[in-house]
């Protein structure tokens, strides 16, 4: 199963729609709060090419995006083959 990364904000209601694809799919994820870790933001930023809304979601390292981009690959039926469990 890939590694996947969210950085999220508590009450972002696309990092939610976000976690829900993901647990719906079974997918474990670690989930990295802004707020709660303002540090990491600027780590985000970097790692998101500059992007600064949430959520910002890696799969195995490759930034693919926020919620949108995510449910995107998932309507194309390209997720589940970058999440490593093609079905």
């Amino acid at each position: 199963m890939a590694e996947v990364e969210l950085y999220t904000t508590m009450f972002c209601p696309y990092c939610a729609r976000a976690r829900a694809l993901l647990e719906r799919k079974g997918v474990a994820y670690t989930e990295i709060d802004i707020i709660e870790e303002p540090a990491r933001r600027d780590e985000m930023i970097q790692r998101a090419g500059g992007r600064t809304s949430v959520p910002q979601i890696f799969i195995n390292g490759e930034h693919v995006g926020g919620s949108d981009e995510l449910v995107a690959l998932d309507r194309a039926g390209e997720l589940d083959t970058k999440l490593g469990s093609a079905k």
